[in-house]
């Protein structure tokens, strides 16, 4: 389908009240290069909160790691805790509501919160997975554990790119996001070295660290939003 939104914003363009209502919201959400996307080059998904999945193409590859990044810090940075889940004798799942509030943590505090929520996915994720019932499930039944593991792999996923970027940034010590970005291309640059040399050296094993954006640069035009699924 032809794209739904191509224009492009430009800093200090007064937005309309329909622009305004248009926007889309980054609490909790989490970008993602879309690699399995293939009509169009340098493309990221966006998964928002209540699940809504946009994709936005970037001018070139740097830029759009550059997006994803600063997308993704910014949603762990000021995402106000998850609330409680709620405790009732209802089974059938339902993905709980999350808060468009901004966070009254620290960084550091913020940092644990979403360690720990990585923590409990992870577990929570084993034990849905050890309690799936032996024989063959059809129908809603079906459904509703596929989606559970689905939601409880996304925020394992979610938490864990939090983490890992809250973690780096406050190693920088720095608020300065295209300091964070220059940190993160280092990384991923040493890590590439390291598994250079770990295959090139059997007996020495480096385990590499996770890829991070491969930016510096600092200018990023907005991406163009194609189209939400």
């Amino acid at each position: 389908p032809p794209p739904a939104f191509q224009e492009e914003y430009k800093p200090g363009k007064h937005l309309a009240e329909e622009e305004l209502k248009n926007a889309i919201s980054i609490h909790h959400c989490l970008a993602t290069q879309a690699s399995d996307y293939n009509k169009r080059p340098n493309v990221f998904y966006l998964r928002t909160a209540d699940w809504r999945v946009f994709l936005f193409q970037a001018q070139n590859t740097e830029q759009m790691h550059s997006w994803i990044t600063r997308i993704n810090v910014v949603a762990a940075m000021f995402s106000a805790p998850p609330f409680p889940a709620a405790i009732g004798s209802q089974k059938k799942f339902s993905r709980p509501l999350l808060p468009s509030s901004t966070t009254q943590l620290s960084q550091e505090e913020q940092l644990k919160s979403h360690e720990a929520k990585f923590k409990a996915m992870a577990a929570e994720l084993l034990e849905h997975r050890a309690s799936l019932p032996e024989k063959k499930v059809r129908g809603k039944e079906y459904e509703e554990l596929k989606q559970k593991e689905e939601y409880l792999g996304f925020e394992k996923s979610r938490y864990g790119v939090y983490a890992t970027l809250l973690r780096a940034k406050l190693k920088t010590g720095s608020g300065d996001l295209a300091a964070l970005e220059v940190a993160l291309f280092n990384t991923a640059a040493g890590a590439d070295d390291n598994l250079k040399k770990s295959q090139s050296n059997p007996s020495v094993h480096q385990e590499p660290t996770s890829t991070a954006p491969q930016t510096k640069h600092n200018h990023r035009p907005a991406p163009s939003r194609l189209q939400k699924s």
